[in-house]
């Protein structure tokens, strides 16, 4: 105990000075940046001035405040002090001492998605405070087998992290990898939810997420139900879910609060923009460069028209204004909010006119590629988005080498890599391979929900069924 308070008075911001009560002279020490100086004041100190005590079992019935350990464990007291806790003891260095919590809790208020926003359906999002990202959740699940496992994770930041599953229903072996994984963790700074997901992700070598990353209470909760596992990391307004596959980041939680047609539209809108925003400049390229032929007469004249005086050949043209889509984008990013929304409306206008008048690229091309980057814009997860930026590069490479063969050849590579991938042992493409023909009427469409009577075969849920697909087909009339 004596090395403990020692240690810490190098510190400026730790306090230690010595009270007299009414029939007890005691010590308080603490580090003031992480306690409440109102829980201080009103719920520790009022009662020890008022109340007769001599012993730490006295202290306990006196004090309002639930959380108290009475330790002599110099470790648990170092480790609580710097938790937002306050030593009582009845000497300088004595021991055993009370721990008193009177942790300081602050920070943004309960805000509006930004990343996942919706126009219908509830407009809470996470914060970074672990305690209120589950209590969100909590409101929107309460059974008691809603399970939370607290972990620590970081040799220095001693991040807090919370597992959430509900017991009854999902799988002990996803619950027990994600658990095993988080405590095989051994780096000293965990800042984010960010770094836990590559951390525990199958291969770290993929540009494709297998882990979902939310900000939506809604969406978690709605994954805990059908047997995921989700992980609250404290300073994170993201929290991560898994088992995860690759038509999740296809599907915003907004799909649930509309019409199953209009659901099953808005999917298939966002999976074919994804496979434009990939393919249509590498097709242009291997178009222009190996296979004329195959463009009809009057389109022919327009491009022939269009790259009449353009210098560069397609694949640099190509590469020219990709890269300066991708510089506005991070420009944009990275800037004020005002001044990045000039930057990317005003820089695009003025650099696409300016290159099409310099003769540097064509007007067909700077369409084509305007077109391919809002049509990444539809996919509803960011860092899903962020890869499909990516992807672009290595087909336009090999449409350049090899033309349209290239393109089958790169889609051929992509299609092993994702048919290898899992997420947390998890087939990463289910339920398309391995087919699972009930796990497809939630994918890349949603059928009714009176059709969702079962979860996830994936998952091996230890209840299969949400509800009995039998009752939910009869429907009687309010006079039977």
């Amino acid at each position: 105990m004596a090395e403990v308070i020692t240690g810490y008075r190098v510190s400026s911001d730790f306090v230690q000075f010595e009270h007299n009560a009414k029939e007890v002279k005691f010590w308080i020490s603490y580090i003031r940046t992480v306690i409440d100086p109102q829980i201080l004041h009103d719920s520790i100190l009022a009662p020890l001035l008022k109340e007769k005590w001599n012993t730490n079992q006295q202290l306990k019935e006196i004090i309002p405040i639930e959380d108290i350990i009475v330790t002599i464990d110099t470790d648990i007291v170092s480790e609580k002090l710097l938790d937002g806790y306050v030593i009582i003891s009845f000497s300088e260095y004595g021991s055993p001492c009370a721990l008193i919590r009177a942790t300081l809790n602050r920070g943004r208020d309960i805000s509006l998605p930004e990343v996942e926003f919706s126009v219908v359906g509830p407009k809470e999002a996470f914060v970074e405070a672990i305690e209120f990202n589950i209590n969100l959740i909590r409101k929107r699940i309460q059974v008691p087998t809603l399970k939370v496992k607290e972990l620590k994770i970081g040799d220095l930041s001693k991040t807090k992290i919370a597992v959430l599953y509900i017991e009854d229903i999902a799988n002990e072996e996803n619950v027990n990898t994600f658990i095993q994984r988080l405590k095989d963790i051994h780096f000293d700074q965990i800042g984010d939810s960010g770094y836990i997901a590559q951390f525990i992700s199958d291969n770290h070598n993929s540009p494709f997420p297998q882990v979902l990353d939310s900000e939506r209470p809604d969406r978690v909760a709605a994954v805990l139900s059908e047997g995921k596992v989700a992980v609250v990391v404290d300073g994170s307004p993201q929290v991560l879910i898994g088992p995860t596959t690759l038509v999740e980041f296809f599907s915003s939680y907004e799909d649930y609060y509309l019409n199953w047609v209009l659901s099953s539209f808005f999917r298939l809108i966002r999976v074919f923009a994804v496979a434009f925003s990939i393919l249509v400049t590498p097709v242009y390229v291997a178009t222009l460069t190996f296979h004329y032929e195959l463009i009809p007469r009057d389109l022919l004249n327009t491009l022939v028209t269009s790259r009449r005086e353009i210098p560069l050949p397609p694949i640099l043209e190509a590469l020219v204004l990709e890269l300066t889509i991708e510089l506005l984008r991070e420009a944009g990013a990275r800037l004020p909010t005002k001044v990045g929304q000039t930057i990317g409306i005003v820089g695009g206008i003025v650099i696409g006119t300016a290159s099409v008048e310099a003769g540097l690229t064509s007007n067909v091309l700077l369409i084509i590629v305007a077109l391919a980057a809002l049509a990444s814009f539809t996919t509803p997860v960011y860092k899903m988005g962020n890869t499909i930026r990516l992807l672009r590069f290595p087909f336009l490479i090999f449409a350049q080498i090899y033309g349209l063969l290239g393109i089958v050849l790169c889609f051929c590579f992509l299609a092993a890599h994702l048919l290898r991938l899992t997420s947390m042992g998890r087939p990463f493409l289910e339920p398309i391979y391995p087919p699972r023909s009930t796990d497809l009427k939630d994918s890349l469409i949603r059928i009714p929900f009176s059709t969702l009577s079962k979860r996830p075969m994936a998952l091996r849920t230890k209840k299969p069924e949400k509800f009995s697909a039998e009752r939910a087909k009869q429907k009687h009339d309010i006079d039977e």
